[in-house]
């Protein structure tokens, strides 16, 4: 679990526009609707109850209890700047903290890959060419401080989101022309021209923002008081930089909507900031706080040996879920002139062995990222199907002939034997790209110069997972070494591109589009705020995500996902790494979880304090302080 920071917590709220970033649905005209979706028919028809992943009759009451690394200087999660409050670790999704104080115009599901049901819009109208979308506004909708939700602060929140907002939201907001009042709850938004598929929802994930509040208020600097909201909470109290409280609105307006309900059933949400990842740990062995995701094989496997798991107060968790896994890797900068051959960047790939870090580290708990949307029908099969081929046609000559024939795959280390052939492989690969022995060392064969590198890290944990993969290089005479900077560092380095290579994890989606040009697009690899980070510039993957985003159906996307996906994996811009095939959860025993789980992973907000386990320790811990 690395350390939060201005990046991360940036990089998150761009990917919740990401994971809704969708279209109108093939009926492109419509009048009234109760959802959008990206293709097809929503899932939930318009007299639905709840989603499926939640209980209704859930009870309501308790305390749910977090945790964070690090702290925070503002109480606005949406500037872009600062570290607002938000709960990473405490969930696979992070909880947006102050973000549950905010209502937005729909909700999203949590079991489909991009479909959205009305929540302060309780319906829309939009034209079959898509170039206008209309919300209708429910009378009810309220703020905390009883003022309807109107028009008015629909209109400011767009101008302020796409003005002030984190760099990812305000990109894909440029498509909007314009927004204009129709009446007190009717807005209307009017598209420009291009690809527009995806602006319906991601204007209706904005967060609603009170216009009349933020009025002689600076948007752009760290906020100290909480700004009023109209969600399911508000914040009760605040420790600056070592706890933020939230408490369940008791007069929530969408309390009854079918997308609230079997949701936010705790009365009140304590978050408490730690400094470290070990002193977390050892206040939730304490009762500190209640749920844990863990993301380091090596102590989920061995280091859940303490008393209150003993005696059945903690239990772990391996839940299920069926999203599609973010491409992480150690990230070559493309922009260093020693890794424009992709010979040397191949060889590097071969130098990795997973498998044994897998058996020796990470006890067999993950599994390789073989695909930049590994886990879904995204990834790219073996070979390109006809349709893929003919898509890819128009790039061959600029793209390995290979891929129109071979499947991509990464080096297999299953023995010693097989791991010395890969290692030899990558010997003769640098000779054809020019390197030379000399001394034990690897030298550019024309300057005489030695190949060195540094892979920058966040956390000083990746020293030893690294020690293997520096030995091979070491074996192959190049001279490679780990450096641990902190968290600010690691991001203003990151955003500058210096670095050699970096340990990188991109955002996911169930339906990829617009997005992936900040991802792999030539256009970002310049950007600081981009998240092209290796620095591609392919004009194949250029045109492949242009064709994707116009994608008229779910098969085209389907397919021309896969186009993209082979065009990355084939570029050995990035050294995959690895995933966990499931969610690995420590949880104290004071719960009840829905019998049916998303497929995006566990929804701790669908779950609820149950009476029946109320045990004196899971309910008066011994409190550990960050």
């Amino acid at each position: 679990m690395t350390r939060s920071g201005v990046a991360k917590s940036i990089v998150f709220l761009v990917t919740a526009a990401l994971l809704l970033l969708a279209g109108g649905g093939e009926s492109r005209a419509g009048q009234g609707a109760h959802a959008l979706a990206l293709y097809g028919t929503p899932k939930y028809p318009p007299d639905f109850k709840h989603f499926d992943y939640v209980n209704p009759d859930a009870p309501k009451g308790g305390l749910l209890r977090l945790y964070q690394l690090g702290g925070f200087d503002t109480l606005n999660p949406f500037s872009g700047i600062g570290h607002p409050p938000l709960a990473r670790g405490a969930t696979a999704r992070p909880i947006d903290l102050i973000g549950l104080t905010f209502d937005s115009l729909l909700a999203r599901s949590e079991d489909e890959p991009a479909s959205a049901y009305g929540l302060i819009a309780e319906s829309f109208e939009w034209d079959r060419a898509n170039r206008w979308l209309v919300f209708n506004l429910r009378p009810e909708a309220r703020f905390h401080d009883g003022s309807a939700i109107t028009a008015d602060d629909v209109l400011f929140s767009f101008e302020t989101l796409r003005n002030s907002g984190p760099p990812g939201l305000k990109a894909s907001l440029q498509g909007v022309t314009r927004g204009e009042k129709l009446a007190d709850r009717k807005v209307r938004f009017i598209f420009g021209p291009g690809e527009t598929r995806a602006l319906p929802l991601v204007l209706g994930s904005l967060p609603i923002l009170s216009k009349s509040w933020w009025q002689g208020r600076d948007f752009t600097r760290p906020l100290a008081e909480p700004p009023l909201g109209s969600g399911p909470y508000a914040v009760q109290s605040v420790d600056p930089g070592r706890s933020v409280v939230l408490v369940r609105a008791q007069d929530y307006w969408a309390k009854d909507l079918p997308v609230a309900t079997g949701l936010y059933n705790f009365d009140r949400i304590r978050t408490d900031f730690f400094a470290d990842s070990p002193a977390a740990f050892s206040a939730f062995k304490n009762g500190a706080y209640d749920v844990r995701f863990e993301w380091e094989s090596r102590k989920w496997a061995t280091g859940y040996v303490f008393p209150a798991l003993t005696r059945g107060l903690v239990n772990k968790l391996n839940i299920p879920n069926r999203r599609t896994e973010p491409m992480r890797g150690f990230a070559f900068n493309l922009r260093n002139p020693l890794w424009r051959d992709p010979r040397t960047r191949r060889a590097l790939i071969l130098a990795f062995d997973f498998e044994s870090l897998n058996h020796d580290l990470f006890y067999g708990l993950y599994r390789r990222a073989g695909s930049y949307f590994a886990k879904s029908e995204l990834a790219a099969p073996e070979l390109p199907s006809d349709e893929e081929t003919l898509l890819l046609e128009a790039f061959r000559g600029q793209v390995p002939d290979e891929l129109f024939a071979k499947p991509y795959s990464l080096p297999d280390n299953a023995d010693h034997a097989q791991r010395q052939r890969n290692l030899a492989e990558a010997a003769h690969l640098l000779s054809e790209a020019g390197w030379t022995m000399k001394k034990g060392k690897l030298v550019d064969g024309q300057g005489g110069k030695p190949f060195v590198f540094e892979i920058l890290v966040d956390d000083p944990s990746w020293q030893p997972i690294c020690k293997d993969f520096l030995s091979a290089l070491h074996h192959l005479g190049i001279q490679a070494s780990v450096h641990a900077v902190e968290e600010a560092e690691f991001s203003r380095r990151r955003a500058q591109a210096e670095f050699d290579m970096i340990v990188a994890r991109w955002p996911a989606s169930e339906t990829p589009g617009t997005e992936q040009r900040t991802l792999w697009g030539s256009a970002a690899a310049d950007q600081p705020d981009g998240l092209n980070w290796a620095g591609i510039r392919s004009p194949a993957i250029d045109r492949t995500i242009d064709a994707l985003a116009a994608s008229p159906d779910r098969q085209t996307l389907v397919t021309r996902t896969h186009a993209l996906d082979r065009l990355l994996l084939w570029g050995d811009y990035v050294i995959p790494q690895w995933y966990m095939p499931e969610d690995h959860v420590a949880v104290w025993d004071k719960f009840g979880i829905p019998a049916v789980t998303p497929d995006q992973g566990a929804e701790v907000l669908a779950w609820w304090v149950a009476p029946e386990k109320s045990k004196p320790a899971a309910k008066d811990p011994v409190k550990a302080r960050p």
